[in-house]
């Protein structure tokens, strides 16, 4: 046999702390057919630097679809079916770097999934460039064995086959067609080259993880060994590998035989039903009133078509599959949203999902019963979503399983009509719904019987559009795309359905009243400033206490939210005019001339615009011009202690009163920002901020010129003659 080996990379990825499924890092690969072994190379590394710690990180496998994972041990929404991933840790202690190999035989072919991300996300909310976090890089390499040249087994023909010793298996295939209802596998004539009865070990079928279902033959002492499969997978390649459990330098020949047994498929399509592709098929949501079936039959029909599907093992129904949107399909009935479901054969619907580009959502199948069309009351319609082959043999007792898949059951009846299954990120492949009328006391009195039920099949991003407190957003991966709810007001859970953690809306009202109000703390610095004069500055507070005010009106992550405009320009604006308050207090601070104080203001406005465009949450957006600030204000001070030969300001009260008390403000607010805000006590933690520096802008503002007196509205306000100052040459002119 000639093997051919291959490599696949991806780039690196910068692995994140886990919040949610965007944290979690995705790659994805193809597995070519005919591959015998499949081989990992994992390798994880992190910085060199004090802030790196030791880490564990975890890795997630799946086949056909991105890994289902639940770090946080959250709750996934009702009716939804989970099945654990396959997945392994690996620690970064002491060691820089980190390589591990995980081993596949006989992997199946097309789509593999890995998912890579540390632990739980600790919530605390960094500032951008006051800390430095550690970066953990991780990377998945590929390499596959492949052999070019693999038997194939041609139905009903005994192949001759020889496997050369237990160190090297034998390797074959057979293709499995459509509509194949059991499958069978024979092997003949099984003796060793010294004419003794064989000792092998068959496997049928390929891994798949997070669950694999191959089947085994051990064939010991016996010349013919035989093994049945029962809805195989339709339309695909079953690898066949025969191990010899013999003595080493001894061989075994053996003879293959594939069988096969088809079922014959009934069909209600037509070409009459195309006509209603163009139709608007609605039809009534689960749970309303009034299904609309299918039009009647007479009765002759309705026994002629009994008689025709007792020659039938299942009847297909005509599905049309309409794509909305990314990730985003409809599945419509061609006879209608409602079809006849008996008990002489299933009812199949194939649901297709092998683009290769709608694993990424979720799959959602509602029955609903028209209790009206079933006479008996202790029947049950029994349904089955399976993938890669239906299943064809339905009863009370069959536990929704095919030959290399665990289906999902669904049951209706009079008592329940509605059932929901949700299928999160189903693998590529064709799905299949079969449905069959199940009596508890015995199949012979449902042979007459027949009920309506109403599918409402269709993949979507994400279920319910992750519910009031979610938000459901597209991720990609290269060229592929795949959704994830990212939860809010401590909501949490893959559909944001969780309440363990939830916030009550009291509390988000608090929230939101506390982030806003604290605002208002800017009206007292605002009327400071303009008892003293310093109108611009004013305006400059006034316009910070408005955005800050309405942005965390709309920041708000529940149901008290308030946007007045759009999310991004609030958000901007309140940026813009946190820093500029900042900007124009210290330079009020300097005392400089009142011509060279207005140019900065306009120009470092300008340039805090500018740097917030480039990077709005960059921490020198703040500290650069607050720097600077204090750079000319200290030169200004100086200047002004040394022209006077005395300390600047001049007066004890000014800085014990004042000056002190607001640095102090000011030097807690940038504390509580830097260092203690979290998303569990932002609310009030940068309310606390809010308040603080607000608080210490009222305390900095220097006093009014000297010159100036207090605002006197009788006198601003008169006709008559005024005496002037001329605030230059300290002159006085009437006018």
């Amino acid at each position: 046999s000639l093997y051919v080996s291959e490599y696949f990379s991806q780039s690196a990825q910068k692995l994140s702390f886990y919040s949610w499924y965007g944290n979690a890092k995705l790659f994805h690969f193809r597995v070519p057919e005919d591959t015998v072994l499949l081989r990992w190379l994992l390798q994880a590394s992190r910085g060199k630097g004090p802030e790196c710690t030791n880490m564990e990180i975890t890795v997630h496998f799946r086949y056909g679809a991105p890994p289902v994972i639940n770090p946080l041990g959250t709750d996934f929404p009702a009716n939804a079916t989970v099945r654990p991933s396959y997945s392994i840790s690996i620690t970064l202690s002491s060691a820089v770097q980190n390589t591990t190999f995980v081993n596949i035989t006989t992997p199946a072919a097309g789509d593999w999934f890995i998912a890579a991300h540390l632990p739980e996300a600790a919530g605390r909310i960094e500032v951008k460039g006051f800390s430095t976090p550690c970066p953990y890089m991780f990377q998945a390499d590929m390499f596959v064995l492949r052999l070019t040249d693999m038997p194939v087994l041609e139905p009903g023909v005994a192949t001759p086959q020889t496997v050369v010793s237990p160190a090297k298996a034998l390797h074959v295939k057979v293709f499995v067609p459509k509509h194949t209802a059991v499958m069978r596998l024979e092997l003949r004539n099984c003796v060793t080259s010294e004419q003794k009865a064989c000792a092998v070990r068959v496997v049928l079928g390929s891994i798949t993880l997070p669950q694999s279902f191959q089947r085994i033959i051990t064939c010991v002492g016996k010349v013919n060994c035989s093994l049945a499969l029962d809805s195989p997978p339709w339309e695909k390649w079953l690898q066949i590998m025969v191990e010899s459990l013999g003595a080493a330098n001894a061989s075994v020949l053996v003879e293959m035989l594939a069988s096969f047994r088809a079922c014959r498929p009934g069909s209600t399509s037509s070409f009459l039903n195309f006509s209603s592709l163009n139709q608007n098929q609605t039809g009534p949501r689960p749970g309303s009133a009034g299904a609309a079936g299918s039009p009647t039959l007479s009765v002759g029909e309705t026994s002629r078509n009994a008689s025709n599907q007792r020659s039938f093992c299942l009847q297909n129904q005509p599905v049309v599959r309409e794509d909305l949107d990314v990730v985003s399909v409809r599945y419509r009935l061609l006879n209608g949203p409602s079809m006849p479901v008996n008990s002489l054969s299933p009812t199949l619907l194939l649901l297709n999902l092998n683009t290769g580009m709608d694993s990424g959502g979720s799959l959602v199948v509602n029955l609903l019963l028209n209790k009206t069309s079933v006479s008996l009351a202790n029947a049950t319609v029994v349904a089955c979503v399976s993938a890669a082959s239906p299943v064809l043999s339905l009863n009370a007792t069959h536990n929704c399983s095919t030959a290399f898949f665990q289906g999902y059951p669904l049951r209706v009846s009079t008592s329940s009509p509605e059932a929901m299954l949700i299928v999160l990120y189903p693998q590529t492949d064709d799905w299949f719904l079969s449905l069959q009328l199940i009596c508890l006391k015995g199949q012979g009195e449902c042979n007459a019987a027949e009920a309506k039920v109403t599918v409402f099949a269709y993949l979507t991003p994400c279920f319910n559009d992750c519910g009031p407190y979610g938000q459901c957003s597209l991720l990609r991966r290269h060229g592929y795309l795949y959704a994830g709810c990212s939860c809010k007001a401590g909501w949490g859970g893959w559909s944001c359905t969780d309440v363990t953690k939830a916030q009550s809306v009291s509390a988000q009202n608090l929230a939101t009243l506390l982030l806003t109000l604290s605002n208002l703390m800017f009206l007292p610095a605002i009327a400071v400033a303009v008892y003293r004069y310093y109108v611009v500055e004013a305006s400059v507070y006034t316009y910070t206490m408005f955005f800050s005010t309405f942005y965390h009106a709309c920041d708000q992550p529940g149901v008290a939210v308030m946007c007045i405009m759009n999310y991004d320009t609030l958000q901007y604006c309140d940026f813009l005019g946190s820093v500029v308050s900042i900007w124009v207090t210290i330079l009020c601070m300097s005392r400089v001339k009142k011509i060279l104080k207005y140019v900065l203001f306009m120009l470092g406005t300008l340039l805090i615009a500018m740097s917030l465009q480039l990077d709005r949450r960059g921490v020198w957006n703040m500290m650069g011009p607050c720097l600077f600030a204090l750079v000319i204000m200290i030169a200004a001070w100086v200047y002004h202690g040394v022209k006077r030969r005395h300390c600047y300001p001049p007066s004890w009260k000014r800085w014990v009163f004042y000056l002190l008390p607001g640095i102090t403000l000011a030097f807690i607010a940038i504390s509580v920002y830097a260092f203690m805000e979290t998303n569990e006590n932002y609310y009030y933690t940068h309310s606390i901020w809010h308040v603080l520096v607000a608080s210490s802008v009222a305390f900095l503002l220097p006093p009014r010129d000297k010159h100036k007196k207090p605002w006197a509205w009788s006198q601003k306000l008169t006709c008559r003659y005024q005496i002037c100052q001329n605030d230059r040459e300290e002159l006085y002119a009437v006018t």
